[in-house]
């Protein structure tokens, strides 16, 4: 079988909700991104067989985002493309899909990654087209993240989930204290150098947004404990939650032998991809069961894995996810949360829904190499009881 690789992978600043890239739409931060992994890798657009492009407010993206992404970015339009939606995981899901189209022989270079601007997402009016005689209208917020066929908020079910789970809001509280410990860390050691790729945005002051906008450099544990619960939920609070951001990020997959061809020395080898459905109530746990579920359909061991990436859509995804990793074993458990997300994760970064997954397999990829090669899986939640992972090798 044809080894896959990520030949290389990068993403933009990601930006808060209102912040410094709110005045460019997903598909220009998409366009900005695909441009410049091109020209790093040294591509032409004409070589690119087909483009996976994930976002979930699609509102945001307006119509078709990967076809806008691929003409601005000056693919040709014969290039064919698709926009995925699967939430949060649809970055991941457009990796997974590339990955599977080169093994099929089906494409020679794949680009996949997502994109998001949660603060260029547009309110809802609904049943207004024909007119509205007398009455209030309603409008809708489509960034309160509830769950339409429920009605019920996000933050609310997991943290209900969390607690389910035996995972406190204290421990939430830690856990997304050191998400932003490790992130500065991380940063000063220069891990994410060659991952983010500065935004020129026009007419802004400076004209240049080169770092991530989210991570708190004052944060502390006392005022994480201050802060209310939202949603009404027992244990989700605005501190150990992602903000509401706005990026994109894109990866370049090929199998090895093109990259050898090349002279490119890739990130990592994609091993195998594997996608869930759960319950409506799911979300928390199962990117851990998607890890293992890639695991047992390859061989590899949990104790082989050197380093786990969970997206942090709460700081109760990757406790309770490892938790049930683990399976009650203490020890494990421990050494499980210690590989976790070592350079931080959303709560510090941020989480442009769309992007999140191939962050995720970018930053894991990059890691690995620092500590010399081994195994690693990644893995998101998304879309009321969804989760995709991926093991890759570098």
């Amino acid at each position: 079988m044809n080894k896959i690789v990520v030949a290389n992978a990068m993403r933009t600043p990601f930006g808060r909700l209102g912040g410094a890239l709110r005045e460019l739409p997903a598909v220009d931060l998409g366009a900005a991104i695909v441009r410049r992994l091109l020209e790093r890798t040294g591509v032409n657009p004409n070589e690119i067989s087909e483009s996976f492009i994930g976002t979930a407010v699609l509102a945001s993206s307006t119509l078709v985002a990967a076809r806008q992404i691929n003409i601005k970015a000056g693919l040709p339009p014969e290039t064919p493309s698709l926009t995925v939606d699967r939430a949060c995981c649809s970055s991941m899901t457009a990796i997974g899909l590339g990955m599977m189209r080169l093994r099929l022989g089906e494409a020679r270079l794949v680009l996949a990654g997502g994109v998001e601007s949660c603060s260029q997402t547009p309110f809802l009016e609904r049943n207004t087209r024909w007119g509205h005689r007398l009455g209030d209208f309603t409008t809708e917020d489509p960034l309160q993240f509830r769950n339409p066929l429920t009605g019920i908020p996000l933050a609310r079910v997991t943290g209900e989930v969390a607690l389910e789970h035996g995972v406190s809001r204290e421990e939430q509280d830690d856990w997304s204290f050191e998400s932003h410990q490790k992130y500065f860390r991380a940063l000063e050691q220069g891990a994410f150098r060659e991952e983010i790729s500065p935004v020129d945005v026009p007419g802004q002051a400076g004209g240049r947004v080169s770092a991530d906008e989210s991570p708190r450099r004052n944060i502390s544990r006392a005022k994480l404990a201050e802060l209310p619960p939202i949603y009404g939920g027992p244990t989700v609070t605005a501190g150990n939650a992602p903000g509401l951001n706005d990026g994109a990020s894109a990866t370049l997959l090929m199998n090895e032998a093109e990259a050898r061809q090349r002279g490119i020395d890739p990130l990592c080898e994609l091993v195998d991809y594997a996608q869930l459905g759960g319950s409506l109530t799911s979300s928390p746990y199962l990117p851990g069961q998607a890890i293992l579920q890639t695991l047992k359909k390859t061989g590899v061991r949990l104790s082989d894995l050197k380093l786990i990436e969970i997206n942090e859509a709460f700081a109760a995804m990757p406790l309770v996810s490892t938790k049930v990793m683990a399976d009650g074993d203490s020890k494990g458990l421990d050494h499980l949360r210690q590989i976790t997300n070592v350079n931080g994760g959303a709560v510090a970064i941020g989480h442009p829904t769309g992007a999140s997954g191939a962050r995720l397999v970018m930053n894991l990829a990059r890691s690995l190499r620092s500590l010399g090669g081994g195994y690693g899986a990644a893995a998101i939640c998304g879309g009321f009881g969804q989760a995709d992972a991926i093991l890759i090798k570098v």
